[in-house]
């Protein structure tokens, strides 16, 4: 006795797909999963014989259970394989005939028989809508994210009993529709709004081309200066996610096991611990699962104490903030995650903090401030964009009750900004002037004489880097969109030349 159910694995944020193929053969009785199954699949057998057994099915006790998870080279882990196990051992076992050759299913099996959550829903659903299959049988409570998808038909599964039910013909599942009201825009709640920072308004300014353009930032002040506070305000300045990137977000979390079932329509924030390990922040593990930066991916990643991070963990940044993507290699394969991200530091200037601070004596040793300044690579620091003092704010300043610009007129031009770059891009697979590479660069970023000679000024004075002048270059571009003007100007040269680390 033989047959075949369609199931799929979850490969980074791709699916491969997955033959559940189930032989039954009179003998002692022995239950065998192969097909490079990790520990959660092999312990399957157990889970299935009990949920069979609770669920009033017989279990084929003197008989031999072969499953074999095909392609037998690609690796697979979960519980999401015990429904479709489940299904085909009770219709061999039953001698019950049924059609699921249209039909993807998914989920873990309880003791009980009831079906439970599984990651992966939204990618899953995806590759059956690319596929063809016309049904997707999910744990009830992940109809809803599966709903995200057009296309297929999604069934919510309670337990398995109701699943063979629908499947023989006796009771029906009624398939799961789509909130209507999940197509219309939802309007972000934010924790933090630009009018009540009080001062910092070389920061603000700061903040606001790091948001218009997708650059990196680092802030540098004293204890108390308002780093976090402005950092955590970034998010309510950024536009709105668009549907493709809503999409990308959305992957993330429901591989991560983060989404909740529901669609992120807002840009995340990402702030790990500057004790967190390499493969939290970059991702990692057996079998490999997204990190920090990516899960900050179209959103902004904060790293508060920046020096603070083991100095190999802040290395490991270098190839996400030059491509976009974080590769992880393992030895069952490689795997590429997004990481476009906006990189927001902070850090001190001195161990004591104050080494900046007019009104406040630093403490720190010479010795002590050259270490601490070690803990952050040159190239590092060269791949970010804007460096920004945040001075100690006044006490004129911080009594005034008068509020500043609200978030909301500063997210209009950050928004009208990318809208000019969405327009620049339309034709290449860019979406903000950070990401521009040589070729655009060059296209986009021309410089008048006064201009071009400023530059080179600069770049002789500050002993800027190539890289450093291309950054340059596209901040100036940014500054120019925020300002509506088509050209970069001499102004815009000018005012990007001052987020440029200053010499000692």
């Amino acid at each position: 006795m033989f047959t075949k159910l369609n199931s799929a694995a979850v490969s980074g944020l791709d699916c491969l797909p997955v033959e559940v193929e189930i032989d039954i053969n009179k003998g002692q009785t022995n239950f065998t999963i192969v097909g490079l199954a990790d520990m959660a699949i092999k312990e399957a057998k157990d889970r299935i014989y009990s949920a069979l057994k609770n669920s009033g099915f017989n279990y084929p006790f003197n008989f031999r259970i072969l499953v074999n998870l095909a392609p037998a080279d690609t690796p697979k882990e979960g519980p999401a394989y015990d429904l479709p196990m489940a299904i085909g051992i009770i219709a061999l076992s039953n001698d019950l005939q049924f059609d699921v050759s249209d039909a993807l299913i998914l989920g873990e099996l309880a003791l009980d028989g009831s079906v439970r959550h599984v990651n992966g829903i939204l990618p899953l659903s995806l590759y059956a809508k690319a596929h063809g299959l016309k049904r997707i049988f999910v744990p009830a409570v992940d109809a809803l994210e599966a709903s995200l998808v057009t296309g297929p038909i999604i069934y919510p599964v309670s337990n398995v009993k109701q699943l063979v039910d629908h499947l023989i013909g006796s009771a029906e599942i009624v398939a799961f529709l789509r909130p209507s009201e999940w197509s219309q825009a939802e309007a972000a709640q934010y924790e933090m709004d630009m009018a009540y920072i009080k001062g910092q308004e070389f920061a603000k300014r700061a903040l606001e081309i790091a948001a218009s353009g997708s650059h990196n930032i680092l802030m540098s002040g004293p204890p108390g200066s308002g780093k976090t506070l402005l950092a955590r305000t970034l998010p309510s300045i950024l536009p709105a996610l668009e549907e493709e990137e809503a999409l990308e977000v959305t992957k993330i979390y429901s591989v991560s096991g983060l989404l909740n079932h529901r669609f992120i329509k807002t840009r995340p924030f990402r702030s790990p611990h500057h004790t967190a390990s390499g493969a939290a922040l970059v991702g990692g593990g057996r079998m490999p699962r997204p990190g920090e930066i990516s899960l900050a991916h179209r959103g902004v990643l904060f790293l508060d104490e920046f020096p603070e991070f083991p100095r190999f963990v802040i290395e490991s940044l270098r190839q996400p903030l030059e491509d976009g993507i974080i590769t992880i290699s393992r030895a069952q394969g490689t795997l590429v995650f997004p990481a476009r991200f906006i990189l927001v530091a902070s850090q001190n200037p001195c161990p004591c903090g104050y080494a900046s601070d007019p009104e406040h004596a630093c403490t720190c040793t010479p010795w002590q401030l050259a270490q601490y300044r070690k803990k952050v690579s040159g190239p590092l620091l060269d791949r970010i964009d804007l460096h920004v003092e945040v001075p100690r704010v006044k006490f004129e300043k911080l009594s005034s009750t008068e509020l500043a610009e609200a978030s909301q007129s500063v997210r209009e031009r950050v928004t009208q900004a990318r809208k000019i770059q969405t327009e620049r891009f339309q034709k290449t697979p860019l979406h903000c002037n950070s990401e521009m590479r040589p070729a655009e660069i060059r296209e986009f970023c021309r410089l008048d004489s006064e201009s071009l000679e400023l530059l080179r000024k600069a770049v002789t004075q500050m002993h800027i880097s190539a890289r450093g002048y291309n950054r340059i270059l596209k901040i100036s571009r940014t500054i120019a969109d925020l300002a509506g003007s088509s050209a970069i100007q001499l102004p815009h040269v000018a005012e990007a030349l001052q987020f440029r680390p200053k010499l000692d």
